[in-house]
């Protein structure tokens, strides 16, 4: 058994731990499951719902924790026990279903087992974005901002799925009039999502280490996007793949290679253990 130097190593899924493919490669497994039977502990970090990553992450072999709907949502991977489950109240969730609508734009709303869309069920982008999470939305009759203040779920985040080109502008709009009471952060090139403030990738980190006894200082986290600078910035070693976006390396403590390149398996390499 190798002398482990990070105990703890946290990944996005998304243009981190999965390739432009949508895949993990073996060599990535192989190299999480090797330092998992070293004593390691690594936990997938997601804005993506439970159940889309929860089989993922079963698929793959992983023990632990996977933490959902940018950190709002933890869970076991082998039993699925739902440790944490941060949600917004029914009036929260509908201002910030309301400020999207205003803007004309689609609303994506999410609770712990599922979502509901406006975007009709045909809809060609809706139809990829769910091949992509492996979840088939949901949909209402009536407004999602009234769907929301029913309170009959508890919703743990909202989105909207956008173009890459508009997105900049959009999320200017979103942070201007909710990010004083909301987190507003970009997780994917199409992807804008608004959840409670503070629970972010990094309020999880401090969770995940926390709940296994390890100090930050010796937890490594690593991801590409804006939603995970949080999380890089709060763990000992941050890093950034290198497809990242530029604000997230800038804020890294180190870059790696790219997710087509197993980026996973070059950290766990170079900060998973101590040199001998």
């Amino acid at each position: 058994m190798k002398e482990l130097k990070c105990r703890l190593i946290v990944s996005d899924f998304d243009g981190t731990l999965a390739n432009s493919e949508n895949q993990v490669p073996e060599s990535v497994v192989n190299a999480i499951n090797a330092y998992l039977n070293d004593g390691g502990i690594f936990a997938v970090c997601t804005g993506r719902i439970l159940p889309s990553v929860l089989p993922r992450a079963r698929g793959m072999g992983l023990k632990g924790l996977v933490v959902a709907c940018q950190g709002s949502v933890i869970a076991e991977i082998e039993t699925g026990k739902i440790i944490r489950n941060v949600c917004l109240a029914p009036a929260e969730a509908a201002e910030i279903c309301r400020a999207v609508e205003e803007l004309n734009e689609n609303v994506q709303l999410y609770f712990v087992d599922g979502f509901y869309s406006s975007l009709p069920a045909d809809e060609k982008h809706l139809n990829y974005y769910e091949s992509i999470i492996g979840v088939t939305a949901l949909h209402s009759d009536l407004p999602l901002s009234e769907v929301a203040a029913g309170g009959k779920k508890a919703f743990n985040k909202v989105a909207v799925l956008c173009r890459p080109e508009s997105q900049a502008e959009l999320f200017k709009k979103l942070a201007a009039r909710l990010g004083s009471k909301f987190d507003v952060t970009c997780s994917a090139k199409v992807l804008i999502e608004i959840a409670p403030l503070g629970e972010t990738k990094g309020a999880a980190v401090e969770f995940l280490c926390a709940h296994y006894g390890v100090p930050v200082e010796s937890c490594c986290a690593v991801g590409d996007n804006l939603n995970d600078i949080t999380m890089i910035e709060r763990a000992g070693v941050g890093v950034a793949v290198g497809n990242a976006e530029k604000e997230l390396k800038e804020v890294a403590d180190y870059i790696t290679v790219t997710n087509d390149e197993g980026a996973v398996a070059a950290v766990i390499e170079k900060f998973g253990y101590k040199e001998v």
